[in-house]
């Protein structure tokens, strides 16, 4: 099938409310510094084939209201998507495992993680990396909030990012990678 008949990517979870074993309801183990550190596993489909490396962002748009600010709780760039386990019998060829985040740097140690917004010089947390530049699951305060994962594809890296790279240098490296980067996204229900 030609790629302009293809809808695009997708992304896709085998949920709609984020478990609790990646929220705030989470086992005390599944914790680090007081947040839920366990990420959760979700699918990405029909991703351009020429598309090499991937890059996410995991954000909470109803933070804006408690706290003045989107909140940060995940992000990724330059992850291979040839490091990842293909099945090809298997619907949904791309999966990432559930605690991908905090497996990452052992497994692809060349993809890199974000800060979330709990390293934000205003709020005085961790400064520990296994929290700070890793996946903060949801715990909103006020009421069930809903969450966006967006996921991008490129055929080339992007430069200039390191570990602890900040969002806005993400979104900047994407728009200035040079191509239309495939993307989808998917909103999740975190509970209160």
């Amino acid at each position: 099938m030609a790629r302009d008949t293809l809808v695009g990517m997708k992304i896709s979870a085998d949920f709609t409310v984020i478990p609790d074993d990646f929220a705030k309801a989470a086992a005390p183990e599944y914790f680090n510094g007081g947040v839920p550190v366990v990420s959760f596993p979700f699918y990405i489909d029909d991703v351009n084939p020429e598309a090499r490396y991937l890059h996410w962002e995991f954000v909470d748009p109803d933070s804006i209201p408690v706290c003045g600010f989107e909140w940060i709780h995940w992000s990724v760039a330059n992850l291979p998507i040839g490091a990842l386990m293909y099945d090809f019998n298997d619907s949904h060829a791309l999966a990432i495992p559930p605690d991908f985040s905090r497996q990452l740097p052992a497994m692809i140690p060349e993809t890199v993680q974000g800060r979330n917004s709990s390293a934000s010089k205003f709020l005085g947390r961790s400064t520990d990396p296994a929290v700070i530049m890793r996946y903060n699951g949801p715990q909103p305060p006020d009421k069930d909030h809903e969450y966006y994962l967006q996921v991008w594809a490129t055929k080339k890296p992007l430069p200039g990012l390191n570990q602890g790279f900040w969002l806005n240098e993400l979104l900047h490296a994407l728009r200035n990678s040079g191509e239309a980067p495939d993307t989808d996204g998917i909103f999740l229900t975190g509970k209160a």
